[in-house]
């Protein structure tokens, strides 16, 4: 067993914690976080998960189980904001600190503890920090790597830190269902089961033989994790390997079935593609158009063009183009821009004097909304739309580099 000591801190009841400390008079009430707009809840307090309120519930089926909740349009920016002051942190403790989502993070705190001394020391002293700081609580688990620290942090909720010694994992696995780990889905739980496979420690024991029949290479991976196995390294931000896209998504205000709006919306989150990649100096070559309905129906097409592109009105033009393709059969619920098969590119102005004034336009744009916030400065088309940016986070956020999305 690995001698690496990593510790996973959860948030506990993240978005709702946080409007229940920016708000004193929703402290000890069940509220339940939305978009503005929709019906879907996106995180519930501890108040309110008492009376069986869930995450992605229907608020009419929250409103029956707890009569007295509150429903609170969430606020990403203030979650965003939260999320990576609580990253420095961590930051204080090691500098092996990897953004798991909005609300999570590992740390490798394994060369941390001549300086700080025990892993609980160190879980202590950060839970203190942020209580004090932001007046939230988080979980913390403490193992031998990523998939047993995760495990942990699970275990005691709220305010809780779980540690998994290595001569325990054996015996604290063996009745663990195997839903519980970090990447065991619904579908392969599912087929785990027409085994008889229900524990970690009936899935460390099956023959490893006959888990890579049924599931490839994964069938090999999935031994390892019944066993607790697990040598992924906590990868930092800036260790991260190289951004293979560069997209965004939106939940609509209200589900939309007219061409025209969903064209306005498209060249928003055109814009909003553009505008990143062009930070960081990446092109794409393929345009990815997503398109969720009000029943939750998702589905997507992809373009390529001859020559990558930053460029958003064409990236807008390639959406427009997939779209086209579709023949829509109900309202839209998501729409998501993507590009991918990215190529780095140094900045020149192009050599044709149109080319050349629309790049000095855009990049006059990029510096605006760069100083002043997004669609600052925007194309007059989109100006009527009154919403602007997504109410649900991407797991893939982080607070530094490509992935940080500006978010409303």
């Amino acid at each position: 067993m690995s001698d690496r000591v990593i510790m996973h801190m959860d948030m506990n009841s993240y978005f709702a914690s946080v409007e229940q400390q920016t708000n004193p008079e929703l402290k000890g009430k069940p509220i339940a976080v939305i978009g503005n707009g929709r019906t879907v809840i996106t995180t519930a307090s501890y108040e309110a998960r008492a009376f069986g309120v869930k995450t992605g519930m229907n608020t009419w089926e929250a409103r029956q189980k707890c009569p007295h909740i509150i429903f609170v349009v969430g606020d990403n920016r203030k979650y965003t904001y939260t999320s990576a002051e609580i990253v420095k942190i961590l930051l204080d403790y090691t500098p092996l600190v990897e953004v798991f989502s909005i609300d999570e993070s590992f740390m490798d705190i394994t060369g941390s503890l001549r300086m700080f001394g025990s892993p609980e020391r160190i879980a202590y002293l950060i839970k203190a920090r942020i209580r004090h700081r932001f007046g939230l609580t988080c979980s913390i688990g403490i193992a031998p790597n990523k998939l047993l620290a995760k495990l942990a942090s699970e275990m005691k909720k709220p305010d809780g830190l779980t540690v998994i010694r290595p001569v325990e994992v054996s015996r604290v696995l063996e009745r663990v269902p195997i839903e519980d780990l970090c990447g065991i889905g619904s579908r392969t739980h599912r087929q785990l089961s027409l085994f008889g496979i229900q524990t970690c420690g009936d899935l460390g024991r099956f023959p490893v033989d006959i888990l890579r029949r049924k599931f490839g290479i994964i069938g090999e991976r999935l031994h390892y994790m019944g066993l607790g196995i697990d040598d992924s390294p906590v990868v930092p931000v800036e260790e991260a390997e190289e951004v293979k896209s560069v997209g965004h998504s939106m939940t609509l205000e209200k589900d939309i079935s007219v061409r025209k709006d969903i064209n306005k919306y498209l060249l928003q989150l055109s814009e909003m593609v553009g505008r990143r990649a062009r930070r960081y100096g990446v092109a794409g070559k393929t345009v990815h158009l997503t398109v969720r309905y009000a029943d939750f129906t998702t589905f997507g097409r992809q373009q390529t063009r001859k020559m990558p592109t930053n460029n958003s009105e064409e990236i807008f033009a390639e959406a427009v183009s997939i779209l086209d393709t579709f023949v829509l059969t109900q309202p839209v619920r998501l729409l998501g821009v993507r590009i991918t098969n990215l190529s780095y590119q140094r900045e020149q102005l192009p050599l044709f004097a149109e080319e050349r004034k629309k790049a000095l336009a855009t990049g006059a744009m990029d510096m605006v909304n760069n100083k002043f916030g997004d669609f600052t400065v925007t194309y007059g088309s989109i100006l009527d739309t009154e919403e602007k940016g997504s109410h649900v986070i991407s797991p893939a956020w982080r607070p530094s580099g490509i992935r940080n999305v500006d978010v409303r």
